[in-house]
């Protein structure tokens, strides 16, 4: 939970750690307000992935918000009515637009926001329930989550609730996460203050007294400066929740999806990664231990891609250098991530290494052969045929024959190791046995969300499958009430957890 407290830091722009300094600051307030265990321990557990849906509206961010949601947005979050508005109307353009430029952005993508942004908060609000819940997470936690974007005067998107409608420990968390962010921005006294004001407005008007009249002692729980990791370690409610054997897993695999939102065309690309590692692994003979730490990697090897604007992840024209720059650190911020927690330290440096070459042309190390083991050699080869098979705003995908001739003549050039090209292509040309299709999804209804997680609308859908748009949506509406979601960030997160998502170039008629 910690590591992935990181990746939302880190995929919400926010210095790393700061979910750390939110989380001991909310705890520190349940002290002062004397609530019970329960509560303060659904508080602990709320704040630490209070943000794991940041990734799941990033499709729908990247065709409204030209402008820094860090910047513009966040900060004002939690005000009121026209501070809010202000802020997203500063994000629709971009920041280097002139006046008449910022008019026609803001006229132009305006009203996809406000058409946009009831879908956004139910999104934002049913990744992190359904997040929470593959974590491992208790019941009473996770249903924390749908009241995520509340305010306590009633006056939000969703208005699920209002006043003490709203569990009292999404009332603590959310003035912890914004004050955390205030005092970043602006000081402890900056901080004090915007709580004071927004009491009894977005905030509980109970808690947000109790933190401006102890506002330098619930500071204080922070520390003088330093790591935070050990202290909120240290802040687990007891008795501690354990995850064992394939639970450990599914966790996993529920952090590379929350990464793998980030753009549609790399929905279920984690996965398919794991899978392809572990049955290349058994063939090139790595020992069931090597092969747990090869599957473990595959699901963490791109977490790091949370920190790079998802407008990147979606061009279609060639990068400048500096969004290259970017995309060349992500396996840096996967390390990131990755390093502080001693259970990941065996599969660490192999998920950290999965754009390395034995040429030294790889990034973000740019180390030779001799530095790699044959655990990153092989991620390195799973990954890029998967991803050759994967679409791409910039490509269709290839099917697996021409992916499995370019792996092969990237070892030829000295890229790639062989003896694992080899593995990864014998592994990708075994059948895949039959399975049980997930929620008593019909084949065609597995077909439309495979193709829905992939990105595709609706007449697109019904144009590859050769249906109309009415059957295509019909089939659609249906899959939602099987899989019990509302809104396609969460119906890809479904697909991307059953291995749903189909591989390959998209069948678009034309």
């Amino acid at each position: 939970m910690a590591s992935l407290c990181l990746a939302t830091d880190l995929g919400m722009g926010f210095p790393l750690e700061h979910g750390f300094h939110a989380t001991l600051m909310a705890s520190r307030l349940c002290d002062l307000l004397d609530v019970d265990v329960e509560t303060s321990n659904q508080v602990y557990f709320a704040s630490m992935i209070m943000y794991s849906g940041c990734t799941s509206d990033a499709a729908l961010g990247k065709e409204t918000l030209s402008g820094s949601r860090t910047d513009n947005v966040i900060p004002h979050l939690f005000g009121g009515a026209l501070e809010r508005a202000s802020g997203f109307v500063r994000a629709l353009p971009p920041s280097d637009a002139n006046t008449i430029e910022r008019a026609l952005e803001i006229g132009r993508r305006l009203p996809r926001l406000i058409a946009n942004s009831r879908e956004q908060q139910t999104a934002i609000c049913e990744v992190a329930e359904m997040l929470s819940t593959r974590l491992g997470l208790p019941p009473e936690v996770n249903g924390l989550f749908t009241f995520l974007t509340e305010r306590w005067d009633g006056r939000s998107v969703l208005r699920r609730a209002e006043g003490d409608g709203i569990p009292l420990a999404v009332r603590i968390v959310i003035l912890a996460r914004d004050v955390a962010f205030q005092r970043h921005i602006g000081g402890d006294a900056h901080a004090t203050q915007v709580a004071r004001e927004r009491a009894g407005h977005a905030f509980d008007p109970e808690v947000a007294a109790t933190f401006v009249a102890h506002a330098d002692e619930v500071f204080a729980a922070v520390g003088s400066g330093g790591s935070t990791w050990d202290a909120v370690l240290e802040g687990e409610p007891k008795p501690w929740i354990f995850l064992e054997g394939d639970e450990i897993d599914q966790a996993l695999a529920a952090i590379g999806d929350f990464a793998d939102l980030v753009s549609p065309t790399l929905s279920g690309h984690s996965a398919g990664v794991a899978r392809l590692v572990v049955r290349a692994a058994e063939l090139a003979g790595f020992s069931d231990d090597e092969q747990r730490a090869l599957r473990r990697a595959a699901h963490l090897h791109d977490v790091g891609r949370v920190a790079i604007d998802s407008r990147i992840w979606g061009k279609t024209e060639p990068l400048s250098r500096d969004e290259h720059e970017q995309v060349r650190l992500h396996p840096y911020h996967t390390e990131r991530v990755l390093s502080q927690a001693p259970f990941f330290h065996d599969f660490t440096d192999i998920a950290r290494d999965h754009h390395e070459r034995l040429d030294g042309s790889g990034y973000h190390r740019g180390v030779e052969a001799k530095t790699l083991g044959a655990a990153a050699r092989l991620l390195a080869a799973a990954d890029t045929f998967q991803a050759m098979t994967e679409p791409r705003p910039h490509r269709p995908g290839k099917d697996p024959k021409a992916a499995a001739e370019e792996l092969a003549r990237l070892a030829d050039q000295g890229l790639l190791d062989h003896a694992m090209v080899g593995a990864v292509i014998e592994a990708a040309g075994q059948e895949v046995p039959e399975m049980e299709r997930p929620a008593g999804l019909t084949e065609r209804e597995t077909e439309v969300v495979g193709l829905l997680a992939r990105g595709l609308q609706t007449k697109q859908i019904a144009t590859a499958l050769g249906i109309s748009p009415k059957t295509a949506d019909t089939h659609i509406q249906s899959a939602y009430r099987k899989m019990g979601v509302s809104t396609r960030a969460t119906a890809t997160l479904f697909a991307m957890e059953h291995g749903l998502v189909p591989s390959g170039e998209l069948p678009i008629a034309g």
